[in-house]
């Protein structure tokens, strides 16, 4: 178990993530989206995002799992202190890094092509999101890499 305090709040952010993601898709599935200023298709081209999201959000939890539980493994010690194998969890993490950074682009196009950044469209939860998620990303990608 590491005893890293880095480790644990990169982890803590992680599974946080994860909870933030169910909690936004059982919430969005319960609202209407019927409002007259979303635009045309929004609920056709929000909906199959369950599912990278539900990818995103098990690989997070498994990356924070991972990497609190596992020791990094593909040491090298014997032939140079220099050469290291990344573990599963920072593995799984970088793979989440650019899950996010995927799924916050797009998010950030779509949603200033269509005008759900002005504030009585949302704005404030869809820059909350593309934020997160984007700033998410980064962590992930800098401790990571």
């Amino acid at each position: 178990m590491s005893d890293s305090i880095a480790t644990w709040v990169i982890a803590g952010l992680e599974v946080v993530a994860a909870l933030g993601i169910a909690a936004y898709w059982v919430t969005w599935f319960r609202e209407p989206h019927d409002e007259p200023w979303l635009p045309e298709g929004y609920v056709e081209h929000e909906t199959p995002f369950v599912f990278t999201d539900a990818v995103l959000a098990v690989i997070l939890v498994l990356a924070a799992a991972f990497q609190i539980m596992e020791p990094p493994i593909g040491e090298f010690a014997m032939l140079t202190s220099a050469v290291r194998l990344p573990g599963l969890g920072e593995s799984l993490g970088l793979i989440a890094a650019g899950m996010l950074a995927f799924l916050g682009i797009l998010d950030l196009a779509y949603f200033a092509r269509t005008g759900l950044f002005e504030r009585e469209h949302g704005g404030v939860v869809n820059i909350g999101v593309v934020a997160g998620t984007l700033t998410l990303s980064l962590i992930l990608a800098v401790r990571f890499v």
